[in-house]
């Protein structure tokens, strides 16, 4: 029960590392504003049966986060409920590949707006609450595509690395308030990401890591619940990459 009594907002709830990450905060006792962009039987099910097993509290926010009226207004809608705010978790997001040379404006736009802008304006809405309790974890989940310049990874990996350098900056600005501030970077994990992957290159990143084995999300979760813990109170600015031993 490493986060009872705790509130967590997470963001991309419905499906792979976000939705393993829900499970895992409300299994160790934290309250949850599970966002997702779409209301569905499906999910409504899953998290009224994750309630139910946990005997933990989850507030489902439904809003498209690059909407930026809807963006402010989840913000508010959270907010109004005058909880305390103890972790945010940043793991909503879309995936691109495609050679450089042959990137579409429109689209390099798109996964920007949804995997850095948006991030950005939700964390700025929910850091200033957070920090009058001057205490608390932003959590971002950014991708070993931001580190490794790999073939066709120019839209995801620049979008995940401008993530994963606003961590950085955040946490120096944020340290005084005592928010600590990471990311997590992923190599090759089984989600819906994984299956739209070109064969050739989901194999190739498999064989560059040390384990020789894609990370299931729940190990990506763990991270996630380390650092939303009391077990990393000294841990911040920090991009922790979680890719079974990548080298390439």
């Amino acid at each position: 029960m490493l986060l009872k009594n705790k509130t967590a907002v997470i963001t991309g709830c419905n499906r792979g590392i976000g939705r393993s990450i829900l499970q895992n905060f409300a299994e160790n006792g934290a309250e949850v504003f599970a966002c997702v962009r779409h209301e569905s039987a499906e999910f409504t099910s899953f998290i009224q049966v994750l309630s139910a097993k946990t005997g933990t509290t989850i507030h489902p926010i439904y809003f498209d986060l690059k909407n930026e009226a809807e963006n402010k207004l989840a913000v508010a809608t959270i907010l109004a409920f005058k909880k305390k705010i103890d972790v945010l978790v940043n793991n909503a997001g879309i995936s691109a590949g495609g050679l450089f040379q042959m990137a579409q404006m429109k689209d390099l736009r798109e996964v920007f707006e949804i995997n850095f802008f948006a991030q950005v304006q939700f964390t700025q809405g929910l850091s200033r609450y957070m920090a009058r309790s001057k205490e608390g974890s932003i959590i971002n989940i950014g991708s070993t595509a931001g580190l490794i310049g790999n073939v066709g990874t120019t839209s995801y990996g620049s979008s995940k690395a401008a993530l994963m350098f606003v961590t950085k900056t955040l946490a120096s600005e944020l340290g005084s308030a005592n928010i600590r501030v990471n990311a997590i970077a992923p190599g090759i994990t089984k989600t819906e990401m994984y299956d739209q992957m070109n064969e050739k290159e989901r194999t190739r990143q498999i064989e560059a890591a040390a384990l020789k084995r894609p990370a299931e999300s729940s190990e990506i979760a763990n991270v996630a619940l380390f650092l939303a813990s009391e077990l990393s109170t000294y841990v911040t600015g920090q991009i922790l990459r979680v890719d079974g031993g990548m080298t390439t």
